[in-house]
């Protein structure tokens, strides 16, 4: 059950501060919960890859986190707050992972490879009951895995990865090669009013 949420997109072409920025907003919502005051610890799920043993996060998608602190920075905003909690850092697919395994879909099962598919891909595992993040929090992380080699370049260096295949960013931008039309529905009636806004994503495909 989630008790208190808030939400920000990500900001696009700003600098690292700007992302964090970001960031603070959300601690800084949740902390105006009346649950604030019994929480007990801040779980940090970020895209990958991440340093789990260093703090630190360089998402493929975040071109302005490189080796951020964000476990540190976090950490301080907390402090802030008057709540100096622990902070643990995952991958998000390793924090899904987990709870997939405690509640979820791998419930029962001694093995599970966990996935998300966004705007990237990333991934999970479960190996003998036991959540296996690897020694810097990245085992599982699936979308960066060539499949393609003479595949299209993709953002992290390589070719053909399944993340640049089957991301959700990805399956749009296929559709729309296609000749997919994104819908519009954003009018008072639902209808293509003029103006509205197109759904080209993955969920618009959908």
């Amino acid at each position: 059950t989630m008790t208190a949420t808030t939400r920000r997109p990500t900001p696009r072409a700003v600098d690292a501060e700007g992302v964090m920025a970001a960031v603070a907003e959300v601690v800084a919502d949740l902390s105006a919960s009346p649950l604030w005051a019994s929480a007990v610890r801040c779980g940090i799920g970020s895209a990958g890859p991440v340093d789990t043993s260093r703090g630190t996060v360089s998402p493929v998608n975040i071109g302005a986190w490189r080796d951020f602190p964000v476990q540190e920075r976090i950490a301080a905003e907390l402090a802030a707050r008057g709540a100096a909690l622990p902070t643990v850092l995952a991958g998000d697919g390793v924090a899904m992972t987990a709870a997939e395994h405690w509640l979820g879909a791998a419930r029962g099962y001694a093995n599970a490879l966990c996935m998300v598919v966004s705007t990237g891909v990333g991934g999970g595992l479960i190996l003998n009951n036991r959540l296996h993040p690897g020694p810097t929090g990245n085992a599982g992380h699936i979308g960066h895995i060539s499949v393609a080699f003479d595949g299209a370049p993709c953002v992290c260096g390589s070719r053909g990865c399944v993340e640049s295949i089957a991301s959700g960013t990805a399956i749009a931008r296929w559709a729309l090669d296609q000749g997919w039309t994104p819908q519009a529905g954003s009018g008072p009636d639902g209808s293509d009013a003029p103006g509205a806004a197109r759904d080209a994503t993955a969920a618009g495909v959908a």
